[in-house]
């Protein structure tokens, strides 16, 4: 790969340690950051001139179900209850495998175009066999860095999603573990997305969580939403069966209580929030400020694009103004002053960087700019309409920006994108993601009350 010098930019390393620079040098080597500093050695390293650029560790979605690239934009004013039904008890069964390929194709460069390097892809639609072997080529010809969760299938919304009675498949799963991820430390990790207490009997519970633990891979798991049996005691449930622990990512998280709280820090569980989608779906008020008040470390997620755009700078925003707006709205109601705690610009940087990277269980490797880590960056414009000037940079990355300025997205030293375009030519992703649309549309339309008839 060799040697290559991103120089002259303002570098936020996230990185406590070494700290912000108004103008510095990153060094990469191979597929690793080699340093971070003022006037470094060029050597033979390739030079690229970002001055006037902000250099960021890339952004990490903890939660997306990438699938739904084909379907976007389906169900824009559903609440989570019509999801169920528009989603996945209408399209999720007439899914083919190919269409969870060009989906996930196209959702991987969408991810990439927007700065997002690492990716918890969240696949809940293994129909058959084929179908996560089509995800996880997609994911590995893209070259993103991804968590695949490999989830159920979605068949019947009756069999999968109430008091469901059908374990997902061992044999397949651990098919696709030795298959594919036989190493923890490569670009791409397994993971297992279960349904969890509330969608299906303690029995099926118990058995995925312990086939999780015995491959060794993490567990994450959709809890405390809407009005469906998500929404209360799932982790109380956990608990008494036994199964709470460090390996668990909670997503959404919107109605736990006191006590579940404490299970989920005293545990070591980790939290991912999809903040646009709670709001604008009925998950629940995002627990942005809750988790930081338990001492977790809270990461950032985009869930669904049937509803609400893929990038990180709208989650960014969502849950700053939602957690701001909330705290705001309390104090003035009680006529106290805004505590010391309030959401910061900083905060919800880190939150989309080297927070989710530890909640992917990738923070070894990526989501910040240290030197031994891997060279996942994102390059900003900062001289645009929009950005320019710049007076905080954090503020401009997580207030001003949006993926338009998004000039240059390095995953492991190699561009995927570069001077604003993708490398990989997007036209044929497009074309399948397409295709796909037309021929998912097609078996659904026909369905009463079907919001495109």
């Amino acid at each position: 790969m060799g040697r290559l010098l991103l120089q002259g930019g303002c570098v936020l390393t996230m990185d406590k340690d070494i700290g912000d620079h108004a103008v510095a040098d990153v060094l990469i080597e191979d597929d690793k950051i080699a340093a971070v500093g003022v006037d470094l050695d060029v050597g033979d390293a390739e030079v690229v001139d970002v001055r006037g650029r902000i250099v960021i560790p890339g952004f990490v979605d903890t939660h997306r179900h990438t699938w739904e690239a084909a379907i976007r934009g389906c169900a824009p004013n559903a609440t989570l209850d019509d999801y169920f039904v528009e989603v996945l008890d209408s399209f999720a069964p007439v899914y083919r495998a190919e269409d969870v390929y060009a989906s996930n194709l196209a959702g991987a460069l969408e991810c990439l175009n927007a700065g997002i390097t690492t990716l918890v892809d969240w696949s809940h639609i293994n129909n058959t066999p084929e179908h996560p072997d089509a995800a996880i080529a997609a994911l590995k010809e893209v070259g993103i860095r991804s968590q695949y969760a490999y989830g159920s299938a979605n068949t019947s919304l009756a069999d999968y999603w109430f008091e469901s009675k059908i374990v997902m498949p061992a044999d397949d799963i651990r098919r696709i573990r030795d298959t594919y991820f036989s190493s923890d430390d490569g670009l791409l990790t397994m993971a297992l997305a279960t349904r969890g207490t509330g969608f299906c009997v303690d029995d099926v519970v118990t058995q995925e969580w312990k086939l999780a633990r015995e491959l060794g891979i993490p567990i994450t798991v959709h809890v405390g939403m809407g009005r469906l049996a998500g929404r209360f005691s799932m982790v109380k449930n956990l608990d008494r069966l036994g199964l709470l622990g460090p390996d668990i990512t909670y997503v959404h998280a919107c109605y736990l209580d006191d006590e579940e709280w404490r299970m989920v820090r005293d545990s070591g569980g980790t939290i991912s929030i999809a903040a646009q989608v709670e709001q604008q779906m009925g998950h629940g008020y995002p627990p942005t400020g809750r988790a930081l008040a338990e001492g977790l470390r809270p990461s950032l997620s985009i869930d669904v694009v049937t509803t609400v755009p893929g990038d990180m700078f709208t989650q960014m925003r969502a849950a700053f103004g939602g957690e701001r707006a909330a705290v705001n709205s309390d104090c003035w109601q009680a006529d106290v002053d805004i505590p010391d705690t309030m959401l910061t610009a900083r905060q919800l940087l880190e939150m989309a960087t080297i927070d989710g990277a530890y909640v992917a269980g990738v923070e070894d490797r990526t989501g910040s700019l240290t030197p031994g880590k891997q060279a996942d960056i994102v390059v900003i414009d900062g001289t645009a309409p929009g950005t320019a000037p710049v007076i905080d940079p954090v503020a401009t990355v997580t207030l001003a920006a949006d993926v338009s300025n998004v000039e240059s997205v390095l995953v492991a030293g190699q561009f995927k994108k570069r001077d604003g375009k993708l490398v990989e030519d997007f036209g044929r992703a497009r074309d399948l993601v397409t295709a796909s649309q037309e021929h998912l549309v097609s078996q659904v339309k026909h369905q009463p009350g079907w919001l495109l008839a």
